[in-house]
């Protein structure tokens, strides 16, 4: 499986991508909305779920590459944890490179995984959510063509940190 968009592939991950996705989750500014860095056992453990998404429902969070095969970070959407506040759901995600940062490479990428989301795996809508104070996840939802959900907010205790407040975004088919 392989999805091109005008500059970048997004395949599935292999096991040989554990050091570029561990560098990526070592990157203290890349990790800053997530709590803080990640080890390398927790990083391969992140991994192993993005690896076992594309067993079982055929997508799932996404390697990025550009067209000369570089590493540029992931996009994709995967299933919710269980006893997620919302329920059970699909969330759209990405993180890159910090020298991917600003080309527009997350927003085509992101767009790629949700259009075959929607479309090839029939999903009917998927959710994207971020904190009030991060303005450049929220640029990014717009980028996307996402549309502003209030009435799913939600709240939830993570270990990195207490009552995270979420936001929602929808993308839904047609």
């Amino acid at each position: 499986m392989l999805i091109e968009t005008n500059r970048l592939r997004l395949r599935p991950w292999r096991t040989a991508d554990r050091d570029s996705f561990a560098a990526l989750n070592s990157d203290a500014e890349v990790m800053a909305d997530e709590g803080g860095v990640l080890d390398r056992a927790s990083s391969d453990a992140k991994l192993e779920r993005y690896m076992a998404a594309f067993e079982h429902h055929g997508f799932g969070r996404w390697l990025i590459e550009d067209r000369d095969g570089v590493f540029l970070g992931y996009a994709g959407v995967m299933p919710s944890p269980a006893g997620h506040p919302l329920g059970e759901h699909f969330e759209i995600g990405w993180r890159l490179v910090r020298a991917a940062w600003g080309y527009g490479y997350a927003s085509e990428a992101a767009r790629a995984a949700i259009d075959d989301a929607l479309g090839r795996a029939g999903m009917p809508e998927i959710l994207a959510y971020t904190s009030a104070d991060n303005l450049r996840s929220q640029a990014m939802m717009h980028r996307l063509r996402l549309f502003r959900d209030p009435a799913r907010d939600f709240t939830a205790d993570y270990p990195h940190q207490k009552a995270w407040r979420g936001s929602v975004w929808v993308a839904r088919r047609g």
